[in-house]
């Protein structure tokens, strides 16, 4: 069964925004008290949270679909909806968050470190919100926006201060778990080792991290053998460490035809040119690896390689190769630049962006006008097109944007088609000017002339106090015989 997954697929989607309520106040002598409606909560977001207790991705391979929790609708009384619970999910430290494409979106590293995957979306607003002095109740409220949906790759990529790279069944795994107190499989057969491993070393002074890596072949940069999957592994180690076998079986390798080949798929992998490296000729406690680890031994050092000869299994130079890998990586950390404390930017969105475009297409002849932007296309999804009021104040915040008026630079005329929003998921209509001769007698949209108009009691009251007004005025014409 399958314990370690280094590469998942994952599909997030972050909560939806809740719905605005429309709703107007009643109660007893105030059948117009006004509207109440509250707001939509807000969606909850996905985010990928390091966590050092987290090894693998195998929870994700498992379940690769995870949705945050949708915002609660408002409600009357100016009760505003709940928001809705962010969702966390917990990565290994050395995460790499990618897109479908291969994009690199975020690379996590360091105990906390996170990234909002999927953003929730936003909570429409309630009629209450959406009144004004000259919309004084409005019989409408904004609909939710919908949350994020996106699809994201995660590959771990191990941090280890040392890799351990050669030929399978080399001794890595050996070495490793004499070295630390890693306990990983060993066996004679080549591919024992199927996952990296790691292990904790104290060498003095210094601790540091030793990394196991799954036995490399010829063509391994290409994908062929276990390779390429695990090739990503060595990346982030500050000091590679060639395990060559003196005491190997096969007629048709040695030691140094071995090095060339994992070098030569070390460089067609990139990036690792620069890393210190140490030869380590392992298995000198066979009579026949004693001898060849001496006959190679001066060819290597020529080639400016530190070479040492070691047994995992008798236990034979492992003290001084422990003590030179410190040392490396000691040099390794010192040689890093110093490390500041982040400074946080904080850089919101313009949410006052009138930013869109307005581009003429052509489909089966007849024309059709595109209009692309945040406002335009999210004013879209928040309209409940069932609704007349909604629709005709989508109307009048898309032509106080100033989409009308480009829709007419651009050769619109009353009857062509205008599609707002991407093609996959577009809202389409047939486009009418508005009349603008005569509009300032109409009321505007979302008005309502009741609140203007006297209350029925207070113009009785009004009618009475005239009624007397006017019969005082009579008795002061009043003059007596």
């Amino acid at each position: 069964m399958t314990t370690f997954v280094d590469r998942v697929e994952l599909h997030v989607a972050a909560g939806n925004g809740g719905h605005g309520c429309a709703s107007v106040h009643r109660e007893k002598f105030k059948p117009l008290g006004g509207p109440d409606g509250g707001n939509g909560g807000r969606g909850g977001d996905v985010i990928l949270t390091v966590e050092q207790s987290v090894t693998t991705l195998l929870d994700y391979h498992h379940s690769p679909h995870r949705k945050a929790t949708n915002g609660k609708p408002g409600e009357g009384g100016n009760r505003s909806g709940k928001d809705g619970e962010d969702l966390i999910l917990p990565v290994p430290d050395g995460t790499v968050v990618l897109d479908k494409a291969g994009n690199v979106l975020a690379d996590l590293v360091g105990q906390g470190t996170s990234y909002v995957a999927a953003q929730g979306g936003r909570g429409g607003l309630g009629n209450a919100a959406l009144a004004s002095a000259r919309r004084k109740a409005p019989g409408f409220a904004l609909l939710g926006v919908p949350g994020d949906v996106q699809d994201i790759v995660l590959e771990l990529k191990t941090v280890a201060d040392v890799a351990l790279v050669g030929y399978p069944s080399a001794g890595k795994s050996s070495l490793i778990s004499v070295l630390s107190a890693a306990k990983p499989k060993i066996a004679d057969y080549p591919f024992t080792t199927l996952v990296p491993n790691l292990g904790v070393v104290t060498a003095g002074s210094t601790v540091y991290t030793i990394a196991d890596v799954p036995g490399l072949i010829p063509g391994a940069s290409q994908g062929k053998g276990l390779g390429l999957e695990f090739l990503r592994h060595v990346e982030r180690c500050s000091v590679l460490v060639h395990v060559l076998d003196t005491a190997t079986l096969e007629s048709d390798r040695d030691p140094l035809s071995d090095l060339d080949i994992i070098e030569e798929e070390l460089r067609q992998y990139g990036g690792l040119e620069n890393r210190p490296r140490i030869v380590v000729l392992n298995k000198v406690d066979v009579p026949d690896g004693k001898d060849l680890a001496e006959m190679v031994r001066p060819d290597l050092e020529a080639r400016g390689y530190r070479v040492f000869e070691v047994s995992a299994v008798a236990h034979i130079g492992l003290r001084e190769l422990s003590f030179a890998l410190g040392d490396l990586v000691g040099k390794a950390r010192a040689a890093k630049p110093r490390e500041e404390a982040t400074r946080i930017v904080i850089r919101p969105k313009a949410v006052d962006d009138a930013g869109f475009t307005v581009t003429r297409e052509e489909i089966g002849g007849e024309p059709l006008f595109r209009v692309r932007g945040e406002k335009p296309e999210r004013w879209v999804r928040q309209t409940d097109f069932n609704n007349d009021e909604a629709v005709g104040y989508l109307a009048d915040r898309l032509n106080r944007l100033g989409v009308e008026e480009q829709l007419m630079k651009a050769g619109a005329r009353g009857g062509d088609g205008v599609a707002i929003g991407p093609e996959e998921n577009a809202v389409v209509f047939d486009w009418e000017p508005s009349v603008t001769a005569g509009a300032e007698m109409l009321g505007r949209r979302g008005e309502d002339h009741r609140f203007e108009a006297p209350r029925p009691a207070a113009q009785r009251r009004r009618d009475r106090e005239a009624e007397r007004d006017e019969a005082g005025r009579e008795f002061d014409d009043f003059e007596p015989f």
